[in-house]
């Protein structure tokens, strides 16, 4: 192999053949893009280390084979150069996987990347678009330490897109983000409110679009789950919880695609990137077995 595919492998390449882009309905996108920590480090190993956990993965996933719709993995997104112009890598990336008529599961990388994801669908011509958001933080500031485009502010830039936000699991906030909330009519369901009852199941506000893309920031999950994090915060989502809250939301909405962000592993640790990847798994799982095959928009 080279250095490229021995770094970037293709997600669960040791069960699935390969592929092209177009027999492959889920095409996994590597953005290994850290710029931004504000506490603990590496999460650009991110991608790298879920890819080669995934190596590790039964086809099997409790439930169906949910890798037989097929998995494309393109190369990693070049992350060098200036916030904005790594964000429109990013979204033109996105949107040649959404104008192929397939699922983009992105891999980050900090939870910026998300603002360029978000971008890509508005790009191919998303509309009735809403953002459900796992994650410790509320992610609604307008800047961090001077810098709009921080990890900090991913949610921010989304609602000012137009797109708009349920946010779960949420523990650590300002004051400044909850006036954000209320100015961008921000739904949440904080882990207050979710966690020391065991709530497993939501619905939605009715009016919240019918085209859901779901960004999962691990931290957002307990660290006793996930403490392989820059920013992890105790009282999160359990593992059952999480699967259980992302199979509500499917069951409603039409997940039109993931990301999962945040992951900074941590060397002889890799039962932790093995949860990122079989959690990834589990997703596509449950969207292969709700939605349609195919999430082109309609124009």
């Amino acid at each position: 192999m080279n250095s490229e595919l021995t770094d970037y492998p293709p997600f669960l390449g040791s069960e699935l053949p390969p592929t092209s882009p177009q027999e492959a309905r889920f095409h996994v996108l590597p953005v290994p893009w850290e710029r931004t920590v504000s506490y603990g480090s590496g999460t650009a190993r991110g991608p790298s280390a879920i890819l080669q956990a995934s190596w590790q993965l039964e086809l099997w996933d409790g439930h169906g084979m949910p890798g037989s719709a097929g998995i494309y993995t393109h190369p990693p997104v070049d992350v060098g150069g200036e916030p904005e112009l790594v964000l429109e890598r990013i979204a033109a990336a996105v949107e040649r996987i959404l104008l192929l008529g397939k699922t983009p599961v992105v891999l980050g990388g900090e939870h910026t990347v998300t603002v360029g994801v978000i971008q890509g669908y508005l790009n191919a011509g998303y509309r009735d678009l809403g953002v459900v958001q796992i994650d410790a933080h509320a992610d609604l500031r307008e800047s961090y330490e001077g810098d709009p485009f921080s990890h900090a502010c991913a949610m921010r830039r989304v609602v000012e897109a137009g797109v708009p936000v349920f946010s779960l699991g949420v523990r650590a906030l300002c004051k400044e983000e909850l006036d954000a909330r209320r100015r961008f009519g921000v739904g949440h369901l904080d882990a207050e409110a979710l966690v020391p009852t065991g709530v497993h199941a939501i619905s939605l506000p009715e009016d919240f679009p019918p085209r859901v893309f779901f960004t999962v920031d691990v931290d957002g999950i307990d660290p006793s789950v996930f403490p392989t994090t820059g920013t992890p915060v105790p009282g999160g989502l359990g593992w059952y919880q999480t699967l259980d809250l992302f199979a509500s939301v499917a069951a409603r909405r039409q997940i039109v695609g993931l990301d999962l962000m945040e992951l900074a592993p941590l060397t002889g640790f890799h039962g932790y990137d093995f949860a990122a990847a079989l959690l990834v798994y589990k997703l596509l799982g449950m969207v292969e077995r709700t939605a349609p095959s195919s999430s082109r928009p309609s124009l």
